[in-house]
Parts: C-alpha cells; structure tokens; sequence
C-alpha cells in the first residue's frame, strides 16, 4: 500500500499539521510518499523524512505559489497516478479539505473529512471522524478502491522516526483552464503563532473589560510560546482583530492546551474550542459555563490570577 500525503507550507515552512498526517500515514503501514507545491527550500522538504516519508515529490512551478483548489486538485491526481498510490492523506484546513474532496469526486475515491484516528481494517477500512463540533463521532466505512483522507489537527502524534527524505522533481502538466480563479492580494495575520497551527492558545474575553488590558494576555502567551484569542464579542467590539475569534463562527482550534480567561462559555465558544486536548478556565463567576468543559478551573479575578500566573512561569524557566 502507499499513502501519498499533501503538504500544506506557508512561508516556506511545513504546517505542523501536515507532517500530523504523514505520521498518520507512517501508522498505516507501507509506503509513504509526500508531496509539495510551490518555492519551498529543499532542506525544509528533507524534513518531512523525519516523520515517515521515504521521499518528497516538489512541484515547484512558482504557478504553484498561491493556492487555488483546482489547480492543486489537478495536480495531485497526477502524483496519485504516477505513484499508484491508494490513499492520499492531507491536513482537515481551510484548504486541505476542499481539495481532498474535490480530488476524490474527481478520481471516484471515497472521502472522509475530520478523521481522528486510524481506521479499523479488520473487515473492510472503516474511519473514525469528529462530528457536530466535536461533540460526537461517526464511523465511516471507505469502500472505493481509492481513498481520501482529511486528517483532524492534533489526530496523530507528531513523533520522528528517521532521516531525511529524498527529494525528486515533480512537473506536472498545467491546464491553463484550471486558472480561471487568480490570488491577486494576501493578507496573512500579525501574530507570530498561527492560531489554526498553535499548540498553546491563550484567549480573552469581556471580563478583561478592555483592550487596554490585553497587555497580560500577551505576556502570558509570550511567556507560553503561545497564540492568542479572543471570543466573538471582543473581536466585534473592536478590542481585538477578527482573525482572534475563536468560536464556531471564527477560527475551530484543537491545541494542547487552551487557557480561557474572563470568557463565561456560550455555546457557540464552547464548539470552537472542545477539541483542545486540556482546557483551563480563569474566570470570578464561579458559575460560569466554560468551568463545566474545563479540566482545569481556577475561580478567581483575571487581573491577579494572570500577572502571578506568568511570573510563577517565568520563574520555573
């Protein structure tokens, strides 16, 4: 069997998540083939041998450089093609998943998006995947001889296994008619963590009263390595930017570790966040409705939970 896994970059530098789904791909079994598209330094593609890929394909066509779905659909099934290969497996993203379903319309392969976990291959190839905002799971039996897969963030460890891979040239065939959408502006956001891609996120509410107060949030975070968010309320109060929220209606996270701190916990919050591995609630009410999701809750006020929070952190270092 071989598993060819889409690269996501941004930057010239691999998303986290994607090298998730070549250590999911590693954990099927066989072979596993990467691809990238676009001006991507060799030594960052080498990399992904770190995490199971015994070889890169790069398409480096500077065409490539801004993504367009039926483009990068378009080349994918022609590396598909070319490798044999049964599975392609790429990042669940705002990019990731149109093109993985597109490609399997396409190639007549099954799909399964959010998918969290191996599948079950002993009768059949059956895949778990996170439904209604992670509040739920469906099994998905894939029984198309071509399968695709979008991987959910946070679903495989990210682990390294070996060295690096070796890199070949891929030039696909470019249809000028698979162009009709152009990129003529991006706009990318201010933080220095992505939060789509961050381990840590560090979020703020309407109980930090202000923007003027972000400031120890933002320590907080820098103390953490972490990215920082916001719920909606703040975002369309203009406290902070729109590209913070977090929340069914912004941007879906699944770190680590999310720390929400003067966010009471409205349901539409809660279904953008219930992924997180560990999440931490610093809020005075004590009957907040976030604490009823938190692992970890700390009863108290922001303004003096935090400073002694991050000092005690950058003590420990």
């Amino acid at each position: 069997m071989t598993s060819l896994v889409f690269l996501e970059s941004a930057d010239g530098k691999i998303k986290k998540s994607s090298l998730e789904a070549v250590c999911y791909a590693r954990g099927l079994g066989g072979s596993v083939v990467a691809i990238a598209l676009g001006s991507i330094p060799s030594s960052e593609l080498e990399s992904a041998g770190k995490y199971g890929a015994t070889k890169v394909l790069h398409a480096a066509d500077k065409k490539l450089d801004h993504p367009v779905i039926q483009v990068f659909a378009s080349v994918l099934i022609q590396a598909i093609q070319q490798e044999n290969a049964d599975i392609l497996i790429m990042a669940n993203s705002a990019l990731g998943t149109p093109v993985a379903a597109k490609v399997a319309v396409k190639i007549g392969a099954s799909f399964a998006s959010n998918v969290v976990d191996l599948p079950n291959t002993s009768s059949g190839f059956i895949v778990k995947r996170s439904i209604y905002t992670g509040k739920a799971f469906s099994y998905v039996e894939l029984t198309a001889p071509k399968k695709v897969i979008a991987l959910k963030k946070n679903a495989a460890e990210l682990k390294e296994t070996g060295g690096n891979a070796t890199i070949i040239a891929f030039s696909p065939t470019l249809n000028d008619a698979d162009f009709t959408t152009k990129v003529i502006s991006t706009e990318k956001a201010s933080t220095e963590i992505s939060l789509p891609e961050a381990n840590i996120v560090v979020s703020g509410g309407r109980g930090l009263k202000g923007p003027e107060n972000w400031g120890m949030l933002e320590a907080l975070a820098k103390t953490l390595h972490a990215a920082t968010g916001c719920s909606k309320p703040v975002s369309d109060m203009g406290w902070r930017p729109h590209h913070e929220h977090v929340g069914q209606t912004g941007i879906k996270v699944a770190p680590q570790l999310y720390i929400a701190i003067g966010i009471s916990g409205a349901i539409q919050h809660l279904a953008g966040v219930n992924s997180s591995k560990c999440i931490v609630v610093i809020n005075k009410d004590p009957d907040a409705p976030f604490f009823k999701a938190a692992d970890y809750g700390i009863v108290g006020d922001a303004f003096e939970v935090v400073p002694k929070l991050t000092a005690a952190l950058q003590a420990s270092k």
